[in-house]
């Protein structure tokens, strides 16, 4: 999402190079290509303004020490702002209610309402709560089938939606239901519109008054740009936000939305969603984005991914198997492969390593996710034999393969190539040294299975 800004936040400190210290006159150029960069990113005029004033008036003077570069000084500024702008430090996501906890979420038409209720129910049943949603948007009968699959998607109960009835009176029905089913939390999915309008921000109050939710979340689309501001201070004016969720984070949305509306609205980023799945959804936090967007990588989020996407006993297994010479085949390939498409792929990955932004970007939108799934296809198109032995793999059996997969011969060649690659890898690494280091990474990653 923050690709084009962290390439212009990285050339705009470029001009420091070489100077002792940061002065009004150094640094004046330097701001103007933040000041740019920031507009180009859709973050609203007032808010770019705040920002440059608040680091012009951190940078200088500010001494260079250590072996630290003028740059890198004035990135230090950079971050410590950009983590303020966004609320400081991340709030926990903690519904220490009376049950049942009710959770609002507003936001207009296509921000993506419908899929979070999905998605936030996902995570909060991962934390052992109960969860029963409801959809109150009645002009749109699709978006009531929609949430109810989701629901059944993720675990979660689905209040029933009664023919003719008001939003407030849905809301209220579910509430009742949620007390009466002794829920630890109630969603509450809301209607929205293409554009804000009196009619729609009348349905949220009364909706808002006949349940008293304990959060009221406004899900903002990421690629709203400039509009997102005028939403959120809509809904702002409408109803006392505690929270905001940022949708579409993975896309090509230049990320403005995300330096906006904190200060907007007034109200913490919560969450953010990085995908379609039920499972892609974030809890924000504003020194890991400020990191990301510096391109300083976010290892602590790479770590969690290793966490949730990582079977340790699978891997020890791996490289027991290694040390004893039986080889890698193609059905522990297909698994690296499998695990690797949980993690994001590597556009993902790269992203969050110190200065793999900028190898992320270089690769093409999709390439590296759409390469791994034709690497499965054809690993899938394999007989178990020759995933077992692939050394019997022959000039007929790799037409046959690719007819499979419904590619060419020289994918499977491809595909031949990069196993025996990381065959010799590892038996250069030495089976031993690789069973001790998989065996170590339980201890590494706490929560992780032994």
């Amino acid at each position: 999402m923050f690709a084009k800004l962290t390439e212009r936040l990285g050339k705009a400190v470029e001009s420091l190079r070489g100077r002792g210290r940061l002065t009004e006159e150094n640094i004046a150029e330097s701001l103007r290509d933040v000041r740019m960069a920031l507009l180009e990113a859709d973050v609203a005029l007032p808010v770019v303004k705040r920002f440059i004033e608040a680091v012009k008036a951190k940078a200088v003077g500010a001494e260079v020490v250590g072996s630290l570069t003028p740059g890198q000084a004035l990135i230090g500024v950079i971050h410590d702002e950009l983590v303020t702008l966004m609320g400081g430090s991340a709030r926990a996501f903690d519904l220490r209610y009376a049950p049942p906890a009710v959770i609002l979420l507003a936001g207009l038409q296509g921000a993506g309402k419908t899929t979070t209720a999905g998605k936030l129910a996902r995570h909060l049943i991962g934390e052992k709560k109960r969860v029963l949603l409801v959809s109150t948007d009645i002009r749109r009968p699709a978006a009531v089938l929609q949430l109810q699959r989701l629901a059944e998607q993720v675990g979660a109960d689905f209040h029933p939606v009664t023919a003719g009835a008001a939003p407030p009176a849905i809301a209220a029905s579910a509430l009742e239901a949620a007390r009466k089913g002794v829920y630890d939390v109630l969603i509450v999915d809301t209607a929205g519109r293409l554009h804000v309008d009196t009619e729609l921000m009348q349905e949220v109050r009364e909706i808002d008054a006949a349940v008293a939710p304990h959060e009221r979340l406004f899900v903002v689309d990421a690629m709203a740009g400039q509009d997102a501001v005028n939403a959120a201070q809509a809904f702002g004016a409408a109803l006392a936000l505690t929270g905001v969720i940022l949708t579409k984070a993975d896309g090509d949305a230049r990320g403005g939305a995300a330096l906006s509306v904190r200060e907007i609205t007034g109200a913490p980023l919560l969450f953010i969603g990085v995908g379609e799945k039920s499972e892609a959804l974030e809890p924000f936090d504003p020194d890991r984005m400020a990191r990301r967007i510096l391109g300083m990588g976010d290892v602590v989020a790479l770590v969690e991914e290793v966490r949730k996407a990582v079977d340790v006993e699978e891997a020890q297994k791996l490289a027991q198997k290694v040390a004893k010479g039986k080889g890698f085949d193609f059905n522990d390939l297909r698994s690296q492969l499998q695990q690797l498409q949980k993690m994001g792929g590597m556009g993902s990955l790269l992203e969050k390593l110190p200065g793999g932004a900028a190898a992320a970007q270089k690769l093409a939108p999709g390439h590296a996710e759409k390469e791994l799934k034709r690497q499965i296809a054809l690993i899938d198109s394999m007989t178990p034999r020759e995933r077992r032995r692939p050394e019997i793999i022959d000039g007929s059996r790799r037409r046959r393969i690719a007819s499979g997969a419904g590619m060419q011969v020289q994918d499977v060649n491809r595909l031949l190539k990069q196993h025996l690659e990381m065959q010799r890898m590892m038996k250069k690494m030495g089976g031993g040294k690789l069973a001790r280091m998989m065996g170590s990474m339980a201890g590494r990653f706490p929560g992780m299975p032994r």
